[in-house]
């Protein structure tokens, strides 16, 4: 794991850390971390080629949300997927989109603007959708199952979660 970096711009704390893991429970750690620290209201935008695991992400932080195990799947036909657990999970996948217009037709802004966990695939085709305060993490194949993950903390709100990530002991290494 490579050390945090902050930074300020116009009143936004911005953090970053990059995590390495070798297989698919590291995947899941990372899930269950977020399900267990994201405050409500959380977006998080998922970056990442096909099949760098966007969408187990999004399950194993589901799961740990009380959604049940097996019923989460990609949103890109349908585009978005509501799943109720411990708190809601919504799950955009933007990929199939035409344009930012099509996007915003789908009212993000009342997902983000509400209680539960709220996953975008593909966010960076729109990042003016986004909102300001926001977690990015940017997947990065770097074996059969072995994943890096560039996370970045938009604001001070996810404090919580970054430092839960670099504390975890799951990663194998000490911080």
């Amino acid at each position: 794991m490579e050390s945090t970096e902050s930074k300020s711009i116009s009143k936004l704390t911005i953090s970053e850390l990059t995590i390495e893991v070798s297989g698919l429970s590291g995947t899941d750690n990372l899930g269950h971390l977020l399900a267990e620290t994201l405050p409500d209201g959380s977006v998080v935008a998922l970056v990442g080629t096909l099949g760098s695991g966007k969408t187990r992400l999004v399950q194993s932080a589901a799961r740990y949300s009380g959604v049940d195990e097996g019923i989460v799947s990609s949103p890109t036909f349908v585009l978005l997927h509501e799943y109720d657990g411990n708190r809601p999970i919504y799950h955009f996948d933007v990929y199939r989109l035409a344009d930012e217009e099509e996007f915003r037709r789908l009212s993000p802004d009342d997902y983000f603007e509400g209680t539960g966990i709220t996953f975008i695939e593909w966010a960076d085709k729109y990042p003016q959708v986004l909102p300001e305060e926001r977690l990015e993490i940017r997947i990065e194949i770097t074996g059969n199952t072995a994943r890096r993950f560039r996370i970045t903390a938009f604001g001070n709100i996810f404090n919580k979660t970054m430092q839960k990530i670099i504390n975890s002991e799951e990663w194998g290494v000490e911080c």
